[in-house]
């Protein structure tokens, strides 16, 4: 119930920072590397803060190593809907917009009545008087019409696609981290030991994710999901070679997992964002609202597979993992050229 909240919350996130009527095109991107930068340091903060309540453990029934998480989490998201009632403004309704803003507003002197056409505006000084004819009417029919082409649904398959596939890997590898480091003999990692290493990726990915603030305004959609999915390809195909080898060592394991949260927390900057540039903004809800239903299709399954890795071997574990990455990678050769947007 947890996760299905915050998800839910998150997707309202993703869908303030694509909204037509406040982000401009070249700035959805920005806003969605932002979101990604938040989403990187919560995955350093909260396994790091959840080892040390476990390994602090408190002796008292309500307040231990187990419950103390929930009560902290409870305390900041009360802070939250604190800030929230007070500093934040929600996107007006379009109706609201609509009323406040008449669609055709007409001020004429008594001398002279004009008629004009949607989408005019027209100001003009008669012996100090102004008549002002404004006529402020979107074209909805060309929204209301709007129909996706077979490339169009294309691309929403692959963004779905990959953002199932970003959460998937992410979250299989947050799951299985510590049940691998504890049964792997090299490593024997205990709960507090595994959350302070899965921190420690996050932390050394957290200045790369700044720094694609400033890429985002000068590379495509298509550039970042490209790189971040090669990335963490590499990465897999890289812990797969140490596992074939049994090399397990704890630098070979840590550069793994900073390449794998690094790649694929970069390539989810790009779904939303893309999408919301190439569809029109009334379909802004209709593709947040699928992104964030693979969002967490893949966070809830990869959470499963990360926890039976071991029980399956590990070989299988990753072998999915770079399936997943090669069927996007086919999408996402064949959409090139519709996979282009503007920058920023």
């Amino acid at each position: 119930m947890v996760s299905g909240l915050a998800f839910m919350f998150w997707m309202y996130c993703k869908r303030y920072c694509s909204d037509a009527r406040i982000v401009g095109v070249r700035r959805r991107t920005t806003l969605a590397s932002l979101l990604v930068m938040g989403q990187g340091l919560g995955m350093s903060i909260g396994p790091f803060v959840g080892g040390a309540l476990y390994k602090i453990g408190f002796n008292n029934r309500i307040f231990n190593g187990f419950t103390s998480p929930g009560w902290i989490m409870a305390g900041v998201w009360a802070l939250f809907w604190i800030c929230v009632t007070v500093w934040f403004e929600d996107v007006p309704m379009e109706d609201e917009e609509r009323s406040s803003t008449s669609n055709s507003a007409t001020i004429v002197t008594s001398s002279q009545t004009q008629q004009q056409k949607p989408g005019e505006k027209t100001q003009e000084k008669q012996d100090g008087e102004v008549t002002v004819v404004t006529t402020d009417q979107e074209d909805s029919s060309s929204t209301d019409s709007f129909e996706m082409t077979w490339a169009q649904w294309g691309v929403v398959a692959c963004m779905c696609w990959f953002a199932m596939t970003c959460f998937f890997i992410l979250g299989a590898w947050e799951s299985n981290l510590p049940v691998f480091g504890q049964d792997a003999p090299e490593l024997g990692w205990s709960p507090f030991a595994a959350g302070n290493f899965i921190a420690l990726g996050g932390i050394a990915a957290f200045p790369f994710l700044l720094f694609n603030l400033y890429l985002a305004q000068r590379t495509q959609d298509r550039h970042i999901l490209a790189f971040g999915s090669f990335l963490g390809l590499s990465a897999l195909l890289t812990f797969l070679a140490l596992l074939r080898t049994d090399r397990i060592t704890y630098p070979g394991v840590f550069m793994c997992w900073w390449a794998v949260a690094l790649g694929f927390n970069l390539a989810s900057t790009a779904p939303v964002s893309l999408l919301s540039k190439q569809l029109p903004p009334s379909w802004n809800g209709r593709t947040s609202l699928v992104i964030q239903y693979s969002y967490y299709t893949g966070r809830v399954t990869g959470a499963i597979w990360g926890g039976a890795g071991v029980k399956i071997g590990m070989l299988n574990y990753v072998g999915l993992e770079i399936a997943f990455i090669g069927i996007g990678a086919v999408l996402f050769m064949g959409l090139w050229r519709d996979l282009k947007a503007k920058t920023g």
